[in-house]
């Protein structure tokens, strides 16, 4: 993962590496001849006053120029003219020459040379010798050091701070659209894709933000849905029960009393329809820490209390000895036994439940078949959704057991595949991670 912290910290370093190189480089080409010809004031515009005393006002004049020069600025010169010969005594020291043959280097002045030609055409040759604490002040008191180098590290410094303060604040300003879409429940699943896929904390940030989106876009279709359904299933019991109350309101004491039942199997049904809807809506709240489930364990408890239901029903189990995974007990037991229940509604008597117990590549998958007439192919799709009821079902329910299984084992991370037997029957296959 490319951290977001090493970014930042690789950029301000990368800054502060710039801004120093430059500086040098800068400082480099300040201390070229050229440079210093043209911008130390005792050099600049030196050949042409020169020239133009030497011309007007002949060798003395010129000699006395270069005299108040050295005395100003402390800078010797000597100007030869095109043969090589010099054309004035100038303010070399008179060993000068001698002391830098014999002293390649370091010397304790600075040698500069400049040629120029004249109005008349001819050629002339300036020597300079700066000694070295004279220019290292001349550097110091100007100003373009100092600006140059401010100059360099302001753009440096921001250029590279408009490129990371974009690059988080765009994803930033994405993350605060998408919680915006989400508080209005128009949160689209693929807005943050793109963001997801950085290698950072910002990346990561959008992919959990994502899959908290996504599953709360669910849990909230899932609600709306759900309520559309109770209040659905719930009008035909409560018009059941006005109408027993109002036939029970002008029945003779006789006949009430054959009401009584009815009343009792109705409150019954609206009683069990509540605890089935209580039960999914539980499913979709924390349930706590993970614990150590056994699948065959809990399978052969189920099959002990089903002989009391269904006591000529054989069910056979194989596999799964030693098998275990981590999940919540109470909600995996609940989804096994709403589909084995499922399963010995519809299976015929002189035929086994059949449940097979295996793993494969890190999933443990339990097979529940039964032997009964099936679904049609055009409902398989519609199993598992809250209230939906096969046409051709008599048996007593609501919809809701495979609802809750399937939502039981959506928690966990797992699968659960409704289907016909290629050989008849049904089979409920339910994949769970270990």
């Amino acid at each position: 993962m490319r951290s977001l912290f090493w970014r930042i910290f690789a950029s301000f370093w990368l800054a502060i590496a710039l801004v120093a190189g430059l500086s040098l480089l800068f400082g480099h080409a300040l201390n070229q001849d050229a440079w210093i010809i043209a911008r130390h004031p005792a050099l600049k515009e030196l050949p042409e006053t020169w020239v133009q005393v030497y011309r007007e006002h002949g060798p003395e004049a010129a000699q006395k120029l270069l005299e108040q020069r050295k005395r100003r600025y402390r800078v010797d010169t000597q100007v030869l003219d095109s043969s090589g010969e010099p054309l004035v005594r100038g303010t070399l020291p008179p060993r000068a020459a001698a002391f830098e043959a014999r002293h390649r280097a370091p010397l304790p002045w600075r040698r500069l040379t400049q040629e120029y030609r004249g109005p008349d055409g001819e050629s002339y040759l300036f020597i300079y010798r700066i000694p070295h604490p004279e220019l290292d002040a001349w550097h110091r008191s100007s100003l373009a050091w100092p600006l140059a180098a401010l100059g360099i590290a302001l753009v440096v410094l921001t250029v590279f701070s408009l490129l990371l303060t974009l690059s988080i604040t765009r994803p930033l300003d994405r993350l605060r659209r998408a919680v915006h879409d989400l508080g209005r429940t128009a949160y689209q699943q693929n807005s943050l894709e793109r963001l997801g896929r950085r290698r950072d904390e910002l990346g990561v940030l959008a992919s959990d933000f994502n899959r908290m989106g996504q599953r709360l876009q669910g849990l909230i279709a899932s609600q709306r849905q759900l309520l559309r359904d109770v209040s659905h299933e719930l009008r035909s019991p409560l018009a059941r029960l006005r109408i027993a109350l109002a036939l029970a309101e002008r029945a003779s004491p006789e006949e009430r009393e054959n009401l009584w039942p009815r009343l009792g199997q109705e409150c019954d049904r609206l009683e069990a329809l509540i605890a089935e809807i209580l039960a999914l809506a539980r499913l979709d709240a924390e349930p706590g820490a993970r614990q150590p489930v056994v699948p065959r364990a809990q399978l052969e408890q189920l099959r002990e209390d089903a002989r009391l239901v269904a006591p000529r029903q054989e069910i056979r189990i194989s596999g799964g000895e030693g098998l275990e995974l981590q999940g919540w007990p109470d909600m995996i037991n609940r989804a096994l036994d709403n589909l084995l229940r499922n399963a010995l509604r519809f299976n015929p008597e002189d035929r086994p439940v059949e449940i097979d117990i295996r793993r494969d590549a890190g999933r443990i998958r339990i097979r529940i078949r039964d032997h009964g007439p099936g679904v049609p192919a055009e409902h398989l799709g519609q199993l598992g959704e809250p209230f939906f009821r096969a046409p051709q079902q008599s048996a007593p329910g609501h919809g809701l057991g495979l609802a809750i299984a399937r939502r039981a084992i959506e928690r966990h991370g797992g699968k659960l595949r409704l289907d016909n037997h290629p050989e008849g029957g049904f089979i409920a296959e339910v994949e769970l991670p270990v």
